[in-house]
């Protein structure tokens, strides 16, 4: 009888596409992606001085900086969607990275007058700038959420952790075109406090929905 279960289990079997996992996830994030960028246009805008920033050393810094920090969070989240899947390095580069911009934005304030600096640590939007990176990277959390429910992470929680990283790195990165503020503690701190909330819905999502 056992034979025959085999067999039939066996004989049900089909085969999966080369990077069957890769090519549903990083679907999902590109279509999720454009919902986002559709999202930010008709709800915040794009920065009335998109001409001038892209000239500036912050701009790009918040450019690089979202979108590494999701990028390692993709690759952690692919992975981590393995039953064998264990990794640590990106948690690890993502840390340095951190690390790094913490030593520019020191540097920024060192630099900076008096008056400029607390405008650079809180900027106007402190308040509501994690919350809008939340806003834009829920739709790639969800994407990401139902793409990992066809794979097998053997850490549901820290996948969905992984998961919500990368969609808040890439909602931050989104929200950054939208984004006039300049400073680099404040990119350190309130960007990455979204980016973070992020992945902790991501970790919440993931503990029930991930099982199996």
């Amino acid at each position: 009888m056992t034979d025959d279960l085999i067999e039939r289990l066996a004989t049900d079997l089909k085969p999966v596409r080369p990077m069957a996992m890769q090519r549903l996830l990083i679907g999902a994030t590109i279509l999720s992606t454009i919902v986002a960028v559709v999202a930010m246009l008709m709800w915040l805008g794009m920065r009335p001085d998109m001409p001038v920033a892209v000239s500036t050393m912050s701009f790009w810094t918040k450019f690089g900086y979202t979108l590494i920090i999701g990028a390692l969070g993709g690759v952690a989240t692919l992975i981590l969607a393995r039953p064998d899947g264990r990794t640590t390095w990106p948690w690890r580069a993502a840390i340095a990275i951190l690390a790094a911009l913490l030593v520019v934005a020191i540097v920024q304030l060192v630099r900076a007058e008096p008056e400029e600096m607390m405008p650079l640590v809180v900027g106007s939007t402190s308040l509501i700038c994690p919350w809008r990176i939340v806003v834009l990277g829920l739709p790639m959390l969800l994407a990401a959420i139902v793409a990992l429910r066809r794979m097998a992470p053997s850490n549901p929680t820290l996948a969905g952790f992984a998961a919500g990283i990368m969609a808040g790195g890439i909602g931050a990165w989104v929200y950054s075109f939208a984004c006039d503020e300049n400073g680099m503690m404040f990119l350190a701190l309130f960007y990455t406090l979204g980016i973070v909330m992020v992945g902790a819905i991501g970790a919440v999502l993931g503990r029930f929905l991930l099982r199996w």
